[in-house]
């Protein structure tokens, strides 16, 4: 049998077993609850595949019964069955060892790191001696420091993809580093992602087994086995239906964390979901709604919670019935009311929120809740929203808390109305709540995504008028908002207000104007902000040096400002290589900005971001051919290139045999964001080369990603067709031709923009047969012909020379609008009766003959 299969058999005779020994979690919960429920009979079928709406039940498994110690002795040994589970566990044969693990220091696994230096410590009696020779010991061997948690996880990542898991405890050993609990969860997690990416059953099950023994390796060390620990694993298991192995996992989880047994509850109902086992859900239901245990309040909350969190709409109802909602505690009612709000249970809301206000509950919990229930409404617009909190607020009396108004503020911000927020802000002036400058530096990094600049001065007034106290990076973004509005003026003015407010200016202050300065190529103003540093005794710091050395127009100024920055003490950032490729490469010296990757200082993890860096220099300088050559560098060392550094390289791709690369650079995008905006161009350059087939082929590609998005895509596909109507002459036979393939190879109609544009270039092209082509696509598409349409074709007519059809058009026409007459009168003295008349399609001229 080989170990897969036994892993197997075991995991389903845990589940059948009721056995309480400590790595047992299948245990009667029912007695606790002093109610008999009949054990099922039909049992679940494990899969590594999603499961399948036909489960039901499973077999001997009662709802709770991991959580608590059972009342009943066990049918199965539970000595016997970790006897046989270690056995197979311990199994290191090499057929049965994974490739992961091979090279692996011993053949069998020990149960414990050889740690040299921890056992000698613990077993010697001489406790300070030794402390000083192990850290004379750990001197001389490599130090890891615990602060560097993501220099642990990329190590642990190579060593365990290397080495495999067990070998790579055994190197930390040898280095002197005793595992962790970071380590542990690193290890855990590669575990789970090869469990995850496998296809293959016995792969998948080899990764459970080290999963089990790095949890019994961690209760014997006393580590705390945490959410963040089992989470993934539990969820693994809900993801693929596995049952029976989550129940056998919950027993270490539930003997390495006695507090995580309510947590369990949460991933239990998440579990029966997944498998859409109505009987177990109904149980479990029943329970949440009981009234009979209020020692396991908790677990009922996470019950209630996973509940809240899946579609299950219909049971929640149910529980929601029977609940007594004071019970739970301010945290889940929450997520309660969050759910309320999703489905839009406006009843229930006003059901509870009376209830919590009758009993005195506080005015700031319930407006709270009341957020947490009008910020998840679907389909309502940001005000629809703030009406809504208002309007609750309203009713039951309530003034809105500071904390609430907060939440309120955040929301509109991410969802991009600035302007609402700074509303907001001026009610919780009116309702004689204090303004904190946080509100407000939320509202500032909000104006800056959005690029709203002109708002600065209105969040700038209400600090002045509420003498609010901004610190620092307050001033810093009211600065560079300005700046970007080009009001350098006040960006100044802002800079000694912050003087006057006790508040003492930084370096990024300064920076924020002196960058304006050199965006506008005034280069002198830049340099006197330089000086004005000086005059205030604010040191430059490493971005200030980056933008002096990126707008250097001459390599004596570049090599100034470096012996500067390096006299002044200030560490040499990636930032300030990049502006030194930069600015070489703008300077034409081209040799010396690949000779800056040379430099020693430079960090091993930043080189790749630098080359790229100069990929990208390169060829917006002309030096494609150098470019083209770092790029196969970087690929032959196995590296990636960075997404700006691909798009960089495509926007400098012009020739046309230049295809081939340009879809191999879509290849190295792999963020879906920097995918898009890589595809796109890549369409553009397709359309301006007439290359239709791969046109078409990106653009499905699109409609696939966006399949959940139809006005996105429609809006990409109306840019292919906005550079067809731009370009001059105008090739509107590819137009059509791209049209038809898209109709029929992708096989979406066509959208009104999409057809104007098209119909724009025949105007341009005075093509007559494709103008009347494109006038039956709206019809066949069915799109309402409109006035613009109407003016588009009759001008079409008038530029091919067919006016007796352009007459006719001119009829069809709403005349209502001066605007339309105005139009219309300029069309007939553009295209008078002298107009030469259309040139024949060649195409279908052709086509007629044949």
């Amino acid at each position: 049998m080989t170990r897969a299969k036994s892993l197997s058999s075991l995991f389903r005779a845990a589940a059948k077993g009721a056995g309480g020994g400590s790595d047992l979690p299948l245990v009667d919960f029912i007695s606790s609850l002093n109610a008999a429920v009949p054990p099922s009979s039909t049992s679940t079928k494990r899969s590594l595949k999603p499961p399948k709406p036909a489960k039901k039940r499973i077999g001997d498994v009662e709802p709770f019964n991991l959580l608590l110690d059972p009342s009943s002795p066990p049918e199965v040994s539970s000595t016997q069955l970790r006897q046989q589970l270690t056995s197979i566990l311990d199994d290191r044969t090499s057929s049965d060892v994974s490739p992961e693990s091979e090279g692996t220091s011993s053949d069998n696994y020990s149960g414990s790191l050889d740690i040299q230096w921890l056992s000698e410590l613990m077993s010697n009696a001489n406790v300070p001696i030794k402390r000083k020779e192990t850290s004379r010991g750990k001197k001389q061997k490599w130090v890891f420091k615990n602060g560097q948690v993501p220099q642990c996880k990329q190590l642990i990542k190579l060593c365990g993809e290397k080495l495999g898991t067990e070998a790579t405890l055994q190197f930390f050993g040898q280095l002197g580093r005793e595992t962790g609990v970071k380590e542990y969860i690193a290890l855990i997690a590669m575990c789970i992602h090869k469990a995850r990416t496998t296809d293959c059953e016995e792969v998948a099950l080899v990764e459970m087994s080290k999963v089990y023994r790095h949890f019994k390796e961690m209760r014997k060390r006393g580590f705390q086995i945490d959410e963040v620990i089992y989470s993934q694993l539990l969820m693994f298991f809900i993801d693929r239906g596995m049952v029976e192995e989550f129940h056998f996992f919950c027993g270490p989880i539930k003997d390495g964390n006695c507090n995580s047994i309510p947590r369990l509850g949460y991933y239990e109902m998440l579990l029966w979901i997944s498998v859409n086992n109505e009987e177990m859900i109904r149980k479990l239901c029943d329970y949440i709604a009981a009234d009979d245990n209020e020692d396991n309040l908790q677990l009922k909350e996470n019950y209630l919670l996973a509940l809240c969190e899946s579609q299950q709409t219909d049971d929640l109802l149910r529980v929601l019935e029977i609940i007594d909602i004071t019970k739970i505690s301010d945290k889940h009612a929450a997520t309660v009311f969050k759910a309320l709000g999703r489905l839009s249970l406006e009843s229930f809301t006003e059901k509870f929120l009376l209830t919590f206000k009758s009993l005195d509950h506080g005015a700031e919990k319930i407006s709270r809740l009341i957020f947490s229930y009008a910020s998840c409404i679907p389909n309502l617009v940001v005000e629809d929203v703030v009406l809504k909190f208002e309007s609750l607020h309203m009713k039951f009396e309530i003034t809105p808390s500071l904390e609430s108004y907060k939440e309120l503020i955040k929301f509109c911000c991410s969802s991009h109305q600035v302007q609402l927020a700074l509303d907001i802000v001026n009610q919780i002036s009116q309702d004689g709540l204090s303004l904190s400058i946080d509100m407000l530096n939320c509202i500032l990094h909000a104006l800056e995504e959005n690029h709203e600049c002109n708002l600065v001065r209105r969040i700038y007034s209400v600090i002045c008028c509420h003498n609010l106290k901004p610190n620092a990076e307050t001033f810093r973004r009211m600065i560079s908002l300005s700046v970007k509005m080009k009001d350098f003026g006040g960006a100044y003015a802002m800079l000694s207000d912050s003087r006057k407010m006790n508040v003492k200016p930084v370096a990024g202050m300064y920076n924020a104007i002196m960058a304006g300065y050199f965006r506008e190529k005034k280069i002198s103003a830049g340099l006197r902000v330089l000086k004005q540093m000086e005059l205030d005794s604010v040191k430059p710091d490493p971005q200030t040096y980056s933008y002096l050395m990126g707008y250097c127009d001459r390599e004596e100024d570049i090599i100034k400002y470096y012996e500067e920055l390096k006299c002044s003490g200030i560490t040499v950032t990636k930032h300030i290589f990049m502006s030194l490729i930069n600015a070489y490469a703008a300077c034409g010296q081209f040799e010396k900005a690949k000779q800056v990757l040379l430099d020693e200082g430079i960090p091993v993890k930043s080189l790749n971001e630098l080359r790229s860096a100069l990929i990208s220099s390169l060829a917006s300088n002309g030096q494609m051919a150098d470019a083209l050559d770092t790029y196969e560098e970087i690929k032959q060392s196995g590296g990636d290139l960075e997404p700006r550094a691909v798009l960089s390289l495509m926007e400098c791709l012009h020739s046309k045999r230049d295809l081939n690369l340009m879809l191999q650079l879509l290849e190295e995008l792999h963020d879906q964001g920097y995918w898009i905006e890589g595809c796109c161009r890549v369409i553009s350059f397709c359309v301006r080369k007439k290359h239709v087939s791969t046109a078409v082929h990106l653009l499905k590609q699109l409609k696939d990603k966006f399949c959940d998005d139809e006005l996105a895509a429609e809006v990409l596909f109306d840019e292919a067709f906005a550079i067809i109507a731009e370009e001059e002459p105008a090739d509107v036979q590819f137009g059509v031709d791209l049209l038809q393939a898209i109709k029929s190879d992708i096989g979406i109609s066509p959208s009104r923009k999409c057809l104007d544009f098209i119909l724009n270039a025949c105007v341009k092209a005075k093509d007559l047969q494709n103008s009347l082509l494109i006038w039956k696509e709206y019809e066949i598409a069915g799109l309402p012909y409109n006035v613009f349409n109407f003016l588009r074709m009759y001008q079409a007519l008038l530029a091919c020379g067919d006016h007796k059809s352009a007459e006719a058009m001119r009829t069809k026409i709403p005349k209502d609008d001066l605007d339309v007459r105005d139009v219309i009168s300029a069309f007939q003295a553009t295209y008078s009766k002298s107009t030469t008349p259309a040139k024949p399609n060649k195409r279908l001229q052709q086509q007629k003959n044949k």
